[in-house]
Formats: C-alpha cells, sequence, structure tokens
C-alpha cells in the first residue's frame, strides 16, 4: 500500500462514526512491578508504553497515572480480595478514557500495536497484571450537580487522589439492582460534603481472544462494577472520615459484596517521584 493510499484512508475514518467526548469506555490497568525492577518499569511505562501504547491510539483521547505507596496499599480493604492477592499488590494503576461508540476500532488498532511492541522488545516483562480491564462507561455521579469539571475532565484536571472501589453482585439482575442503589442513593450521600467531587461508574468488557498472553482474561463481566471516585485532597487526609466502612454499606443494603477499595495519588511524569516508597 503507497503512502497516499495510507493518507487517504485515515482521511476515510476521521469522516465517519461517533467523535463525542463523553468517556464511553475507559481502560484501567492496575500493574505491580516484579521487585527490583520498580525503577525500569516506571521509566518504560511512562517514556515509551503510555504514548506508543496507549495515548497515540485512535480514540483514546485522556489518561492519567497514579500510585500507591506503601502507606496507601496498607489502608486497601477487605483483606480477602477476589481483584488483588495480596490485596496490597498492583501499586500502579493507568485510567484511559475511550470515545463512547469507538471501543471496537480502537481494539483492533490496540491488539495490533501491542503485537508490534511484543515483536519489536518494547514490552517490558518483569511485571504482573493484577486488574486489566477495558470497560464501559455506566453513570457518573457528581457531588455538585452541574458545578464544577465534567466526567470527561476528570483525567486532566489536577484531582489530588483516586479510590478504586470494585464490588461484585450476585448476578447480572442483582448488578442492575446495584447500578440503581448507587447511582440514586448511596453514591449521592456519601459524596455530599465529601472530598470526592465524582464517581465514576464502569462494567468490565471481556477481553478479545487474541489478547496479549501476559494479561488476563476478564473476570466478573457479568456481575462486577467499578467505580473511580476523585478526590480533591490526599486521600490519607480523609479516608477514615470518607472511605473506611464502603463494604459494610454495600453488605447491610444486600447489594452485593466489595472486593476492593484502594487508594492512589497522581504521578509526577517524567520523574522518579515515590518509586522508593512502594515496598
Amino acid at each position: 500500500m503507497s503512502q497516499e493510499t495510507r493518507s487517504e484512508v485515515y482521511a476515510e475514518l476521521a469522516a465517519v462514526g461517533p467523535y463525542g467526548v463523553h468517556p464511553g469506555h475507559a481502560l484501567i490497568t492496575m500493574v505491580e512491578p516484579h521487585p527490583g525492577h520498580e525503577y525500569a518499569y516506571n521509566r518504560w511505562y511512562e517514556d515509551d508504553h503510555y504514548y506508543a501504547g496507549a495515548m497515540a491510539m485512535p480514540w483514546m483521547y485522556a489518561g492519567r497515572r497514579w500510585v500507591a505507596t506503601r502507606d496507601l496499599q496498607l489502608l486497601r480493604y477487605p483483606e480477602k480480595s477476589a481483584v488483588a492477592q495480596p490485596v496490597t499488590a498492583g501499586c500502579y494503576i493507568t485510567v484511559y478514557w475511550v470515545t463512547a461508540g469507538r471501543y471496537d476500532d480502537h481494539m483492533k488498532w490496540t491488539v495490533a500495536i501491542n503485537k508490534r511492541l511484543n515483536r519489536d522488545a518494547r514490552v517490558y516483562q518483569d511485571r504482573t497484571h493484577v486488574f486489566t480491564a477495558f470497560q464501559d462507561h455506566e453513570a457518573t455521579v457528581y457531588r455538585d450537580g452541574a458545578a464544577g469539571p465534567r466526567d470527561f475532565h476528570a483525567l486532566d484536571h489536577p484531582y489530588a487522589g483516586l479510590v478504586v472501589e470494585v464490588i461484585d453482585a450476585g448476578s447480572p439482575a442483582e448488578r442492575a439492582e446495584l447500578l440503581e442503589w448507587l447511582r440514586s442513593r448511596h453514591l449521592p450521600r456519601r459524596l455530599s460534603g465529601s472530598p470526592a467531587a465524582m464517581v465514576t461508574l464502569f462494567r468490565p468488557v471481556p477481553l478479545p481472544l487474541d489478547r496479549m498472553s501476559y494479561v488476563k482474561q476478564v473476570e466478573g463481566a457479568d456481575t462486577r462494577l467499578t467505580l473511580l471516585w476523585f478526590l480533591e485532597a490526599d486521600p490519607r487526609e480523609c479516608w477514615e472520615e470518607h472511605f473506611t466502612g464502603l463494604d459494610e454499606a454495600v453488605t447491610e443494603a444486600g447489594v452485593g459484596r466489595v472486593e476492593l477499595v484502594a487508594p492512589f495519588i497522581p504521578t509526577v511524569p517524567g520523574t522518579d517521584r515515590y518509586v522508593d516508597r512502594l515496598r
């Protein structure tokens, strides 16, 4: 195929299909670098993979990387988690937004580019994917109504912290009940007067069969919800008052089981800040 033909194809692709700003889908990837590889992993991810393996791809329009230092890891619960074993595993998490209606297009590109990156030895192997999944957006609940940043701003706005909450319902029907309870009752109460400006809710999507072998198939695709709490304060400053007992509230309501509540702070791109505080 000539360069001219390639250019023509790009023009055709841009002329059709959805191109809004709504985060219809997300990639949420929580990873644990192997002991002794923390610095090398951090530099590979920030210097190469964040861009070549994610942000340079079509329809992935925003991203942010977060870190859990050891003191933040020790705040996580429940101790026996279906997401992370041990619950402290996964000290880095990156969240990306994908344009609504463009998941299939993006996946074709991302599978192809990751095969190429592997072939070119540009994938760092000394790491473990603890919780990696593409997810479909279900809802966003705001603390302040129409005021403030929207969910499509969330990965660019300088939020001071992120809390990741994963909840498993007993069945697909019960997940629908869980979603409604979260959206209409639980989250509005929890957000009122809290340092969290919004919570985005997602449901995981099974990965394609031709995914990379080092990424395990998504669990709980029919029963799980992932909540991202975007904080205006360091989670350590507000943990006790606002983020303990989330599991008890879900259990008492009889709508599911919380499998992870994990706080993070943003990384400082281009630096190794916090790498020496992971263990």
